[in-house]
């Protein structure tokens, strides 16, 4: 089962998806704009405290009196790593968490300022029709729609990426399909990056979440 055509049944299980899509897409328009103020830090006190020998007050105030809020996300992690004997994740992780105390990130929200959401779901199904009909631009106007997508990776890579637009053209970011195999199922998951906001990253998991269900039943069927 890997031809690139979609079969009928599995477009059929996939039309109400569109309504969805749709919706996600006007909330993406609607909520352009990122939300500001602080957030909640990843881990809790202890975990950061057992990993990197600090607190979140005390990372507040080691950062603010060493590179400062300016700094920016690179600089700071770099030198959280350098400085206090902390590996590269961890530094990752308390540099993420201080933007958010800080006001500087929210979750989800990437570097850039974008925001990036997922979903998986783990089902019955077959991975390599379900690679060939992401990659293929027919297959594509079922599998996904009421949206216009354009693929952005090579067709063998791990993760399938595509642009996507809506029925305006407007940009509605990059959907990543990744398909792994796990005792005799598929974990499928969908990575949605270039958001412009919380909101319509929220609007976008509840997207995917839906198209993930009838996916799977298009699969029992």
């Amino acid at each position: 089962m890997s031809s690139t055509t979609l079969p009928a049944a599995v477009a059929q299980r996939l039309a109400p998806s569109r309504e969805a899509f749709l919706a996600a897409a006007r909330a993406t328009a609607e909520f352009a704009t990122a939300e500001t103020g602080a957030g909640e830090p990843e881990f809790s006190d202890e975990v950061i405290r057992e990993n990197t020998g600090h607190d979140w007050a005390e990372w507040v105030e080691l950062i603010d009196a060493g590179p400062g809020r300016e700094a920016g996300h690179t600089a700071i992690a770099a030198w959280v790593h350098e400085n206090f004997d902390v590996n590269g994740w961890w530094a990752q992780g308390v540099t993420v968490s201080y933007e958010r105390l800080a006001g500087l990130r929210l979750p989800g929200q990437m570097a850039d300022g974008t925001f990036t959401v997922q979903k998986n779901k783990t089902v019955e199904g077959h991975r390599e029709a379900l690679r060939a009909w992401w990659v293929s631009d027919d297959a594509r106007l079922a599998l996904l729609p009421g949206l216009a997508s354009a693929l952005r990776s090579k067709p063998e890579a791990k993760q399938l990426r595509v642009g996507l637009s809506g029925p305006d053209g407007a940009s509605l970011g990059i959907a990543g399909l990744s398909v792994d195999e796990a005792k005799g199922k598929l974990k499928i998951n969908v990575s949605h990056e270039k958001l412009p906001s919380s909101a319509a990253g929220e609007a976008w998991r509840e997207a995917w979440g839906a198209w993930l269900d009838a996916l799977a039943e298009a699969f029992a069927a």
